[in-house]
């Protein structure tokens, strides 16, 4: 029996039902980068994660808009820009094409709309205007700040009582009711760039955006709000104070994801401890770092180690290879139709259990590689149509066109093609001795061969070979 949709709710600390705001749609808003620099490994982890939901969402026939935001004006950003002496929108943007650029290198579907901060100022200014107007929020000194004892709720998300919280990242500025009240709105300072508002110039706070952008694309409530768990507080915190407190519903469920660690401490910039994507992709293609990234559960650590991302290319690969010898066998396959097997389909509608949904696809692969064994070209086809359909929800069919797109670029492609010809070289000289029943040449061509790393496999399609220990 199939069981339905069900989600950890960090505001609810449990795992409820699924039930989408309007039936047959589901409104996704995610937080994105703040572009001050390019992405590590760590900025990647959350965006295949949910890029899985929102796949696992469209498999099941929802039509889901999906919001991904770019903060592209912020303390961090200005501060790297007096740093380097460029404009902050020139490295905001060349950080912006980056983080695209991993994405889109790790197969991550592309978002429904991806608006940027600087791009919405209107819609926080009128956000701003209405929380004055209701209450919750005060100019002082040309800053704007929202008052958190004028929300009652404050705190809930992240589980904290009002009198434990610590003041707010903007400090005690002296213009402040309360140390914990966060700015919606700051001032104009030299040397930033800055909007007219009937408050004065200056340039938004950094919670404000995501509650004006998400009203503007998802309506005023929507169903599911994703990002870090780093994120609960105080930056989803303050969404929901200053977005409940216009008077909207807001996001119904808050999904987070874990960290990715590095020495035990989350891969962050400000410690120093990332490894950036460029030069993970010239250590391992961008199919297996998906991997890495999507097998464990969203809510789990990942420590990051050599031997983890090796084991993890492992195990890819002994899909990978199924998926080429069976199709080898029984050509492409229209995946579009395939039932997914039950097992699978419950691992993902429990919480996106994508551990045991792996489970069931490692079994499938066995089962199918035995039916290639038997040359049972039925049994292969159901388990070949099988494997690829739950790969194709994961992001992870290596026969999918973006895939073959991806694995063509760059310098190790063109290696590849250039180790292609000199392996068929000599596969088809061990062809022409074994017609030759010199099969002492035959062996030794495959000795040598095996010498140099390629195993060579005789399979009823032919002879085919693979680099080993690399998928």
């Amino acid at each position: 029996m199939r069981v339905s949709l069900r989600l950890y709710d960090t505001s609810a600390r449990t795992v409820r039902d699924f039930v989408p705001l309007q039936p047959g749609k589901v409104g996704i808003y995610l937080c994105g980068a703040t572009v001050q620099a390019p992405p590590h490994l760590g900025h990647m982890r959350p965006a295949v994660s949910f890029d899985v939901l929102r796949r696992w969402l469209e498999r099941s026939g929802y039509r889901v808009t999906f919001v991904q935001n770019v903060t592209d004006i912020d303390d961090k950003i200005l501060r790297k820009a007096a740093e380097q002496g460029e404009p902050y929108w020139a490295i905001a943007y060349r950080n912006e094409l980056a983080f695209r650029h991993g994405y889109s290198t790790l197969g991550c579907l592309p978002p429904t709309v991806e608006p940027r901060a600087t791009g919405h100022i209107p819609e926080m200014i009128e956000l701003i205007r209405r929380l004055i107007e209701r209450g919750h929020a005060y100019p002082s000194g040309g800053d704007v700040y929202f008052d958190v004892h004028s929300y009652p709720d404050y705190g809930a998300l992240s589980n904290q009582r009002l009198e434990n919280i610590q003041p707010s990242e903007d400090g005690d500025t002296g213009l402040k009711r309360d140390p914990r009240d966060f700015a919606l709105w700051k001032g104009a300072k030299p040397g930033e760039p800055v909007w007219d508002t009937p408050w004065g110039p200056g340039r938004p706070g950094w919670h404000l955006e995501c509650s004006a952008m998400a009203r503007k694309y998802l309506g005023e409530t929507f169903d599911i709000h994703g990002g870090g768990v780093d994120l609960v507080f105080p930056h989803h915190e303050n969404e929901i104070a200053q977005s409940r407190a216009a008077g909207w519903g807001f996001a119904r469920y808050w999904l987070h994801q874990a960290w990715l660690t590095l020495a035990g401490e989350k891969m962050s910039k400000s410690v120093g401890n990332v490894v950036s994507m460029d030069s993970m992709l010239q250590r391992v293609r961008p199919i297996v770092l998906r991997y890495y990234l999507v097998a464990p559960h969203y809510r789990s650590t990942i420590e990051y180690s050599d031997e983890a991302l090796a084991e993890a290319a492992a195990a890819f690969g002994r899909i990978e290879q199924f998926v080429k010898r069976a199709t080898e066998l029984v050509g492409d396959l229209d995946i579009s139709t395939v039932t997914l097997p039950d097992g699978f389909v419950n691992a993902l509608n429990d919480d996106l259990g994508v551990p045991q949904a792996l489970a069931v696809v490692h079994t499938t692969v066995r089962d199918g590689n035995a039916a290639l064994a038997a040359v049972d070209k039925d049994a292969v086809v159901i388990a070949l149509g099988q494997v690829r359909a739950m790969l194709d929800v994961l992001g992870l069919d290596p026969l999918a066109p973006s895939w073959a797109a991806t694995e063509r670029g760059g310098a190790e492609a063109e290696l590849r093609e250039v180790i292609d010809a000199l392996v068929e070289i000599a596969l088809e000289q061990r062809q022409a001795a074994r017609q030759r029943k010199d099969y002492a040449t035959a062996d030794a061509i495959r000795a040598r061969l095996n010498e140099a790393g390629i195993a060579v496999e005789d399979t009823p399609a032919g002879t085919r070979w693979t680099l080993k220990g690399r998928p």
